[in-house]
């Protein structure tokens, strides 16, 4: 089984990577494989909503970019985690505008791709805006039908302006590594599920309401 860890922020080494190397590292010793990929800083579009993705045998956009790279290693994951630092209140725009396409391109007629993958959201920040910037990130994996992996009695957040005050946040270094953990136990169980023939429920016909009478 594998997790793939998204670095949401322009700094590859920073905050985020601090928390994201956590998780990785407690997922690591639950014996998942884990890969933390770095957001580039080549210029990216967000979704054109041109609906050329719609009905593809695999997912991939038309634009191109790192967003189709993203698409390989996440097509092969169980499990995601994506990391932003907190920018006004709200997650990295770049890493948005890569989500949004991201997310839009393992769309099918019947649900998502991605149905099934455990999901999870890290935030850093100095000093706020971090549930903000959680409950948007966490809005991606509902969506999608993934189960969304808690951590303990808080958010998934740390705090610091620099990794060395990253780790001195005690509670949130605690948070990363219990995240792991039951991102981990999660995926045993789903693949304990599988190997006895517990499955995804069929999916209905999707009904969508038109509010305009």
């Amino acid at each position: 089984m594998k997790v793939l860890l998204i670095n949401g922020s322009p700094h590859s080494k920073g905050c985020t990577y601090t928390a994201l190397h956590l998780v990785a590292e407690a997922l690591n010793e639950e014996k998942i494989d884990t890969e933390i990929v770095q957001i580039t800083a080549d210029p990216v579009n967000g979704c054109i909503d041109c609906r050329k993705c719609f009905g593809r045998e695999k997912p991939e956009c038309i634009l191109n970019d790192q967003v189709n790279e993203l698409a390989k290693k996440l097509d092969e994951a169980d499990g995601l985690v994506i990391g932003s630092p907190v920018y006004f209140g709200g997650p990295n725009g770049k890493l948005i505008a890569i989500l949004n396409r991201l997310f839009r391109i393992f769309r099918t007629s019947s649900g998502s791709r991605m149905a099934g993958k455990v999901g999870a959201a890290v935030v850093s920040a100095r000093r706020a805006g971090n549930t903000a910037s959680w409950d948007v990130l966490n809005k991606y994996f509902g969506s999608s039908c993934m189960p969304v992996v808690p951590s303990q009695q808080y958010w998934n957040m740390v705090h610091g302006y620099t990794p060395e005050d990253v780790m001195q946040d005690l509670e949130g270094v605690q948070t990363m590594r219990t995240l792991g953990k039951n991102m981990a136990w999660l995926l045993r169980c789903i693949q304990y599920g599988k190997e006895n023939g517990i499955t995804l429920p069929e999916p209905e016909k999707r009904e969508k309401t038109n509010f305009i009478r």
